[in-house]
C-alpha cells in the first residue's frame, strides 16, 4: 500500500467509479456537458452524451467537438486520449480502447495510443475501436466491427477485423443534433 489504506491504482479506480456514478446520475444532456466542462473536459456545442456511458478514468484527456452524439452503453478508455471531431455519431455499446498489452512481449508490456475520430464519422452499434486508430472524415464503421487499423476518409468498413467495403459520397449535409432521450 502506498500512503494510506488504498494504493494509487485503487484510488484511481475509486475516483473513476465515483466520477461515472455522478456523471450517469445527472439528468439531461446539458447537465452532463456542464459537469464534464467543469472538470476540464473540452466539450463542444450540441453534444448529447446519453446515460450509462463509462469513462475508464476521471481524466480530462477527451476532446469532443460540436454536434456529437454518444449513445448509451459506450465505454471510453480515455487513459491515453480520445479526440472526437464535429458532427460524429457514436451508436450504443461502442467501446473505444487507448491502452492494451503486447501479447508477444515476455512481460506483456502496456502499449497503446490516442484514438482520433474525425468530423462526420458514423460509428454503428457494438463496434470495438482499438488503440492508436484514426477514423477518417466521413468514414462509416458498420455494426459489430473490430477496428484494428486506421480507416480512411469516406471509407465504409465492416467486419472482424474491419475491412474496406466501399467509399461513401462526399456530399455530407446532415448535422448530428437530435438529443433524443432513451435512444438505446
Amino acid at each position: 500500500m502506498a500512503d494510506g489504506f488504498f494504493s494509487a491504482n485503487q484510488r484511481s479506480k475509486i475516483a473513476a467509479a465515483l466520477f461515472n456514478l455522478a456523471f450517469n446520475c445527472l439528468p439531461g444532456f446539458g447537465l452532463r456537458r456542464g459537469f464534464l466542462r467543469m472538470l476540464g473536459f473540452r466539450i463542444g456545442e450540441k453534444v448529447s452524451i446519453h446515460s450509462w456511458v463509462t469513462f475508464f478514468e476521471a481524466r480530462r484527456n477527451v476532446r469532443i467537438g460540436s454536434n456529437v452524439t454518444i449513445n448509451g452503453g459506450c465505454y471510453l478508455d480515455n487513459r491515453l486520449g480520445i479526440d472526437i471531431g464535429n458532427n460524429v455519431n457514436i451508436s450504443h455499446d461502442v467501446k473505444i480502447y487507448t491502452l492494451g498489452h503486447d501479447i508477444d512481449d515476455p512481460q506483456c508490456a502496456a502499449v497503446g495510443g490516442k484514438v482520433t475520430i474525425h468530423d462526420d464519422a458514423w460509428i454503428f452499434p457494438n463496434v470495438l475501436i482499438m488503440p492508436k486508430v484514426v477514423i477518417g472524415r466521413g468514414a462509416v464503421v458498420y455494426p459489430g466491427s473490430v477496428v484494428t487499423r486506421d480507416v480512411g476518409e469516406l471509407e465504409v468498413v465492416g467486419g472482424n477485423p474491419a475491412r474496406k467495403i466501399r467509399m461513401r459520397r462526399d456530399d455530407i449535409q446532415y448535422r448530428i443534433d437530435y438529443p433524443v432521450w432513451f435512444a438505446k
